[in-house]
């Protein structure tokens, strides 16, 4: 009984020195860390529609309509990482508009 008493006084005692609380993040940076996940989401949903675009076209055997198909998968792979690059740019035009800096 003596020991649970004492570890519970070093618990509450380790509690007491313990670090203050963070400081809540910024809007900038909230928004930083959306762009980043969304940016890698975009990134790689682009990258497995280059892996589906590739493998369409290396299994296609001369169809002009699978040839087709991956041709617009490799397409739309390009787009995304269009969007995936340009993302940030589009999130400091868009701060810009509604004035936050």
């Amino acid at each position: 009984m003596l020991a649970l008493a004492a570890l519970l006084v070093i618990l509450v005692a380790g509690s007491a020195f313990a670090e203050p609380p963070a400081k809540p993040p910024t809007l900038d940076q909230v928004l930083g860390n959306i762009t980043t996940w969304i940016t890698g989401i975009i990134a790689a949903v682009a990258t497995t529609f280059l892996t589906i675009g590739g493998l369409r076209y290396l299994l296609a055997g001369g169809d002009p309509g699978e040839v087709q198909k991956a041709k617009t998968a490799l397409q739309s792979a390009g787009i995304g990482y269009m969007i995936a690059i340009l993302a940030p740019v589009i999130l400091d035009i868009l701060k810009g508009l509604v004035g936050a800096t």
